[in-house]
C-alpha cells in the first residue's frame, strides 16, 4: 500500500504543478483533497491494511495530506499572482494619453436663431426685453386695437385660462410687450422682443401649437416709415447675407397703420423662383408697420407728437429659412442626429 500512497504523491504533485488558473485548481483540490478525493479513498482502505501496518500507513496517508495542502495553498497563492498581473497589464491605463472629450451640451437652433437676431438689433440700438407668456386679454388684444368681434379672439385660435376674473390667455403673440413697455417708459423707446407664443394649431410641417416670435418696437419723434425700411432692409443683409434684395407691400395689421409684409429674394434660386419660393422668387419674412394712433393713445402717448413702428417675426421660419428645414417639428422631437447639425458640440 506504500507504493499506492506514493504513486498518488507523484502524480497529484505533477499535476497541481501544471494548474495555471484558479479553475484548474479548484479541479485538483477536488480530485485530490475533497470528500470524495484520492486522499481519502486512501484512507477508506486502511481496512485492507495488515494489522501491524496501519499506523505507518495512516500516519503515511496523513503526511502526504498535509503535503499536498500545503502545496495547494503555495501554488494557488502564485497562481492568483500570476493573474492578477496579467488582468492588471490588460487593463493597464496609459496617462499620458489625452482624455476623451466629455459630451458637451449646446444652443438649440431656435435659441441661436433668437441671440443672433437680438445682437443684430441690439448693434441697431435696440434693448431686448421679456415678458410674461400667460398674458390678460387686455394686452393681448384690447390695448392693441384688437376689439371683442375679432377673428383672433376667436377660442379656436386663442388659448384661454379658465379664470372667473380677468379674461386670460396663453399669449398667441410677443406684442403685447410693446403695451407693457410703452406703459413702463417715455419715448424713445426701441426694443426687441424675443419669446414663446401658443396658438390652437393642427400641427403640420409648418404649423406648431407653441412657437416663438420676435417683436419689435420703435417710438420717438418724428420716426416714419423710411426708418422702418432701412431698419429692415439692414437686418435682413446682416442674417441673410448682403446680397439680399427686399421688397415691401401693402398688408393689414389691427396694430399698425399702414402695414406691410416684409420679403427678401429667395436665397435659393437668387430670385428666379422654386420650390422654396413657391415660383414667385421672393420670401415672406414678417409682418410689420406704422404703430396704429390708437395704439399710442392707449398708453398715454401723444399720437400728434409721437409715432413708431413695429414688426413681428417668426423664429422657427427663420430658423428653416436659413438652413433649409423641411418641417418645423423636427425642432421639438429632442432628435439629437437633427440637432447636431447646427452645433458642432453635438456634432
Amino acid at each position: 500500500m506504500s507504493g499506492e500512497v506514493e504513486r498518488i504523491r507523484q502524480q497529484a504533485l505533477a499535476e497541481l504543478q501544471q494548474a495555471s488558473s484558479t479553475t484548474a485548481l479548484a479541479e485538483w483540490h477536488g480530485r485530490y483533497l475533497g470528500r470524495r478525493g484520492e486522499l481519502t479513498q486512501l484512507m477508506r482502505r486502511i481496512s485492507q491494511v495488515p494489522p501491524e501496518e496501519r499506523p505507518a500507513y495512516g500516519q503515511a496517508v496523513n503526511a502526504l495530506k498535509e503535503e499536498l495542502t500545503a502545496r495547494f495553498e503555495q501554488r494557488e497563492a502564485e497562481v492568483k499572482r500570476s493573474e492578477l498581473s496579467q488582468r492588471l497589464a490588460a487593463e493597464a491605463v496609459d496617462v499620458t494619453l489625452p482624455g476623451r472629450p466629455a459630451d458637451v451640451a449646446g444652443l438649440h437652433p431656435v435659441t441661436q436663431m433668437i441671440r443672433e437676431v437680438t445682437t443684430i438689433f441690439n448693434h441697431l440700438g435696440f434693448q431686448t426685453v421679456e415678458g410674461p407668456e400667460v398674458e390678460y386679454g387686455y394686452y393681448a388684444f384690447d390695448a392693441l386695437n384688437i376689439p371683442q368681434d375679432h377673428p383672433a379672439r376667436d377660442v379656436w385660435d386663442t388659448i384661454f385660462i379658465v379664470s372667473d376674473q380677468k379674461e386670460i390667455v396663453l399669449r398667441p403673440h410677443t406684442s403685447p410687450m410693446q403695451i407693457r413697455t410703452m406703459e413702463r417708459r417715455q419715448p424713445p423707446v426701441r426694443v426687441v422682443v424675443p419669446g414663446r407664443c401658443y396658438r390652437f394649431e393642427a400641427v403640420d410641417a409648418t404649423h406648431e401649437w407653441h412657437f416663438h416670435q420676435i417683436e419689435g418696437l420703435a417710438v420717438d419723434e418724428h420716426i416714419t416709415m423710411a426708418d422702418l425700411k432701412g431698419t429692415l432692409a439692414e437686418f435682413a443683409r446682416q442674417l441673410f447675407g448682403q446680397e439680399r434684395k427686399v421688397r415691401f407691400r401693402c398688408d393689414y395689421f389691427p396694430f399698425v397703420e399702414p402695414g406691410v409684409d416684409f420679403a427678401i429674394d429667395c436665397m435659393f434660386c437668387r430670385g428666379e423662383g422654386c420650390r422654396v419660393c413657391k415660383g414667385t422668387g421672393w420670401i415672406e419674412i414678417l409682418g410689420a408697420g406704422m404703430v396704429h394712433p390708437q395704439v399710442l393713445r392707449n398708453v398715454g402717448y401723444d399720437p400728434e407728437r409721437y409715432t413708431g413702428w413695429a414688426f413681428g417675426m417668426g423664429v422657427e421660419r427663420l430658423v428653416m429659412l436659413k438652413y433649409g428645414v423641411p418641417d418645423i417639428r423636427l425642432f421639438y422631437q429632442g432628435d439629437l442626429r437633427f440637432l447636431a447639425q447646427f452645433n458642432r458640440a453635438l456634432a
